[in-house]
């Protein structure tokens, strides 16, 4: 079961496409996440979702929001693909142990191997302030993530 609204968002520490640490305890104090959760690089819906994301970050940059999107794919993976469809945020390897992030924020899905297409928004404060899942083989719209920032208390810094 994902986790709720209003709660702690966990911690967690991840290796990014370019190999570099990413801790979302990092960003605590000085700016809001969308964690964005995908199932796999490459896939069809998976690259219109992000390559959606990639055309509309402004709306992330006007709420001050840090953009990331997390999957069970390798760092190398991530890196190739991000490259290929030109995306300008940070993509985290939930590789190994294999998808240990997803399961904490319960969005994994043993069966299929990998995370569900599920979006975290925390506040500064490291508090989920919104989140939505969408049905398998659906993509996430745009409306949902205008509709999940605003739910986000104005920024402090």
């Amino acid at each position: 079961m994902a986790l709720e609204n209003d709660t702690q968002a966990p911690d967690f520490e991840l290796l990014s496409q370019f190999g570099e640490t990413v801790r979302l305890s990092d960003f605590r104090g000085r700016r809001a996440v969308a964690l964005v959760f995908f199932p796999l690089a490459f896939s069809g819906t998976c690259t219109g979702e992000l390559c959606a994301l990639r055309d509309n970050l402004a709306l992330f940059k006007d709420h001050s929001v840090e953009l990331i999107g997390i999957s069970v794919d390798s760092k190398f993976t991530l890196r190739a693909w991000a490259e290929q469809e030109g995306y300008d945020f940070t993509l985290l390897a939930d590789f190994w142990p294999h998808g240990e992030i997803a399961k904490e924020y319960g969005v994994f899905l043993p069966e299929k191997g990998f995370a569900n297409r599920a979006t975290f928004v925390i506040d500064e404060s490291g508090i989920i302030r919104a989140s939505f899942i969408t049905a398998p083989g659906e993509a996430r719209s745009l409306e949902a993530y205008r509709a999940a920032l605003e739910l986000l208390p104005a920024h402090v810094g």
